[in-house]
């Protein structure tokens, strides 16, 4: 890799080819190691690797610099350039927290799989797929691009094969093979078009042969790229491979999937729509805040209904990134409309939400992993009871699982309550049909918010609080260290995005100030600290009030901006919205330590323990029959919301004794996911219909076979005619 021009190119250049080297010589090490010794390889080759891409990542990020080089010249090709800069650095850095987080995992959780499947080739496959997810991020040309593009997907496809003898799990690779390849060839024709247009391969001419493009090529390059990369994403309507792949392999590489794969979906539609063709279409942000929104509220449906652990927080995955897809679409609405600095808040709440996802949930798929390896199921209806035998495991998924319900003080709630906040803006707009298309999607968004709270609190009561539900669940004990360190790393991560909001809207503001040209940071986090050197431009009175109200406690230790999240408006409504998670955490443990010097000091000073067998209504022993299950917490939901449920009914029997005493009733039904209802099968019936028709003219009669190419020859010449 030869250096550029730009001085970063000496630092960091050597540490990105480290990474690809040490992915090279771990998975080729890995043949020649016993299998007993692979997991401690993965996760010391992995670790390694995602430290290196951490230290280029933040490199890249905290200088702002591009980092730029070459690879090599093929003959009649060009030259493969790779470049960094700091939109895709901030994927690389999420990337590799995730990798790192999940290497260490392996460590001792991959051994339950000696001895039944090929460690060598887990290993292989692992080390390779990180490898192709920083080839695509640091890749500057079309070419370079889609071949660490596909590379990326059938890694994905080798690794939720992984265990292959279970049929759902090669089901699950092969859809997510093909939906992959559905999509890869819709975003190819987009760069191919692209590319025809700008003479070469390479990214910066094809933006500038982006700027030159007319309103149908717009949107013909902003539909196949969003539902192209959409596919990797996870959106609506082409998501129906993602709830049965990311359950399907290992938990380490599950939350790799969620955590980094997901994103880069993301990060094909914005590298595209915001970067290379610029959308300038009011109606493309209204199709991607309504894909989002749709997305989001479909997604926390069925994993509010989901049973199965892994299935769940894979439903949730596709929630999550709806939500941040709903937040782009807000941005490019308000750029369309000249609201640059909207445009920044809703671009940074999206943003955000996309951090924080990849944090707890590769936190969560760590944990359902764990759970899975030390109870020996995944059926919430099977567990419970697993906080007293797995204390640090319980308290890591608590932490997830109030994370991505959005509870203050994590990070959750943060980018949801931004994106909320955003929305709201929308009355700042000229044209009525939009703010009913943003009232409708924040009220999506809000019914989503309401519905993951209930989502997770029935994964962690049914998963780890009551009694043990089965013997398995009974006989569980807590993972070891290796499997513990990485939950507990990426739960403090949780709270620090959480609790230091005012910190990290200025890293993304240097990310997202290009796209729209204006500094969200300076409208979302007022410098009430004294220290900072624009504090003298907020007005007198201004912080005269907000100092009363306590906004300045902290400046003489910490540095920065502040710790209040505010945006400012005009005279009538100077504060549009305000909070701060900093001194709410504060708050918090005030009233916890309270709470509990009350109760113990005060209620309970004179009273004495005494421990008895509950009484449970008479009956001598509860068994775990007789406990709620996760079925019956979500089955309101499920009630309520039958109509896009509607599953199908495929057993429905009645047996009685002399026709009056019913003795059993038997009901079995099949799910049926509303994007297959509504779109797949439709689509497929459409596509068999079509092929039963075409197979008609193949009947053997020349004559008529003739007539058909006259038929198409007419129709080429009256097409170059006309065009």
């Amino acid at each position: 890799m030869n250096p550029g021009t730009n001085s970063i190119d000496l630092n960091v250049g050597w540490p990105l080819a480290l990474v690809f080297a040490l992915c090279g010589a771990g998975a080729v090490l890995g043949i020649f190691v016993s299998e007993r010794r692979i997991p401690a390889l993965l996760a010391w080759v992995g670790s390694l690797a995602a430290l290196l891409a951490l230290w280029v990542g933040g490199s890249v990020l905290w200088s702002g610099q591009t980092f730029q080089g070459e690879l090599w010249t093929i003959q009649s090709v060009g030259t493969l350039r790779v470049s960094l800069d700091r939109l895709a650095a901030l994927f690389l850095f999420v990337a590799a927290v995730v990798v790192l987080a999940s290497s260490i995992f392996s460590a001792s959780y991959l051994k339950r799989y000696s001895g039944q499947y090929s460690l060598k080739t887990f290993n292989a496959w692992y080390l390779l797929l990180f490898a192709s997810m920083a080839l695509i991020l640091i890749a500057n040309d079309v070419l370079l691009f889609l071949l660490a593009w596909e590379a990326m997907s059938i890694l994905s496809y080798l690794l939720v094969n992984f265990e292959h003898e279970r049929a759902e799990s090669s089901r699950a690779g092969y859809l997510m093979l093909a939906m992959g390849e559905a999509g890869f060839m819709a975003v190819a024709l987009v760069f191919l078009f692209l590319a025809v247009k700008a003479g070469t391969l390479e990214f910066p001419a094809l933006k500038t042969a982006g700027a030159s493009l007319g309103a149908a090529a717009r949107w013909l390059v902003f539909l196949l790229t969003f539902f192209g990369f959409g596919v990797k994403a996870g959106l609506v309507p082409v998501n129906t491979w993602l709830p049965r792949a990311h359950p399907a392999p290992p938990a380490n590489v599950s939350a790799i999937l969620s955590g980094v794969i997901l994103n880069l979906g993301l990060y094909g539609i914005i590298r595209v729509n915001l970067d290379l063709v610029p959308l300038t279409m009011i109606g493309a942000g209204v199709v991607v805040l309504v894909v989002g929104t749709i997305s989001a509220l479909v997604g926390i449906l069925y994993a509010t209904t989901e049973n199965d652990l892994k299935a769940m927080l894979a439903h949730s995955s596709i929630e999550n990134i709806g939500i941040v897809t709903a937040g782009l679409g807000a941005g490019l609405i308000f750029t369309a409309y000249g609201r640059p600095v909207l445009a920044g808040i809703a671009f940074i709440a999206a943003f955000y939400h996309m951090i924080n996802h990849s944090m707890y949930k590769a936190l969560l798929f760590l944990g359902a992993g764990t759970v899975d390896d030390r109870a020996g199921t995944r059926d919430l209806d099977k567990l419970g009871g697993l906080i007293r035998a797995m204390p640090w495991t319980a308290g890591a998924f608590l932490v997830g699982a109030l994370a991505i319900s959005a509870l203050p003080p994590f990070n959750g709630f943060v980018s949801e309550w931004l994106t909320l906040q955003t929305m709201l803006r929308s009355a700042e707009l000229p044209s009525t049909l939009v703010k009913i298309a943003f009232a409708l999607c924040g009220a999506g968004l809000a019914l989503t918010a309401a519905l993951a709270v209930t989502c997770f609190v029935k994964a962690f009561a049914m998963g780890f609080l009551g009694m043990s539900r089965s013997e398995q669940a009974a006989q569980a004990v807590e993972a070891k260290t290796s499997s513990i360190a990485p939950m507990l790393l990426l739960a403090a991560l949780c709270l620090l995005l959480g609790v230091l909001p005012t910190y990290v809207i200025p890293a993304l503001n240097y990310e997202l100030q290009p796209f729209v040209d204006a500094s969200a940071a300076d409208a979302l986090v007022p410098p009430f600290f004294a220290a900072n050197p624009t504090h003298d431009t907020l007005p007198p009175a201004f912080v005269a009030d907000f100092h009363d109200l306590g906004a300045q406690v902290g400046q003489h230790v910490l540095p920065g901006r502040g710790l209040v999240v505010l945006h400012r408006g005009g005279a009538e409504n100077p504060v549009v919205f305000a909070m701060s998670t900093s001194y709410m955490l504060v708050t918090l443990i005030g009233l916890l330590i309270l709470t509990y010097v009350v109760i113990r000091v005060w209620l309970t000073r004179r009273r004495r323990l005494a421990r008895r067998t509950c009484w449970d209504g008479g009956i001598r022993h509860l068994l775990p029959e007789m406990t709620y299950t996760a079925t019956g917490f979500s089955n309101p939901v499920r009630v309520v919301f039958q109509a896009i449920f509607r599953p199908t009914i495929v057993e429905d029997t009645r047996e009685t004794v002399a026709e009056h005493f019913r003795t059993a009733i038997r009901r079995q039904s099949e799910a049926v996911h509303i994007v297959d209802r509504l779109a797949l099968r439709p689509a497929r019936e459409l596509s068999l219909a079509i092929a039963r028709s075409l197979a008609q003219m193949h009947h053997g009669q020349l004559n008529a076979y003739v007539a058909y190419v006259l038929l198409a020859l007419l129709v080429a010449l009256f097409l170059n005619l006309l065009f």
